[in-house]
């Protein structure tokens, strides 16, 4: 089974930038890699999507501040955050999905079987 490791998390004051990474050893390709976010009280939110075919979805919320990429040779898939704000604080999560070609933030294959799921990595942004 793929096994995701997230890194990169850490604090932050508002305006400021943080980088995160998802690694996998899985020996095959994982075509959808996404990371969500989760904080206390809240429903997980999808933040953004990469297929292996390069396919983006991204959330309208971050669309601007966020970047994302991955090198689907390795499994590896990185969000770069920037302008943080303090409503970004959340723990991210990645997640992958194997045998689909559907892969947005909105997709029920991440509700799936063929879903896997990091241990997530703490963001606080502060004020």
């Amino acid at each position: 089974d793929p096994h995701l490791v997230e890194s990169g998390g850490g604090s932050v004051q508002a305006g400021g930038s943080l980088s995160l990474s998802c690694t996998s050893s899985y020996s095959w390709d994982i075509p959808c890699m996404a990371w969500f976010r989760q904080t206390s009280g809240k429903e997980r939110e999808g933040v953004a999507a990469v297929h292996s075919d390069g396919t983006i979805s991204i959330a309208d919320s971050v669309r601007g501040r966020f970047a994302v990429s991955r090198d689907k040779f390795q499994n590896t898939l990185n969000l770069r955050m920037n302008n943080l704000e303090p409503e970004d604080t959340a723990k991210y999560i990645c997640a992958g999905v194997l045998y689909t070609r559907v892969c947005t933030i909105a997709s029920a294959q991440f509700e799936s079987k063929d879903a896997y799921w990091g241990q997530g990595t703490q963001v606080t942004v502060s004020s």
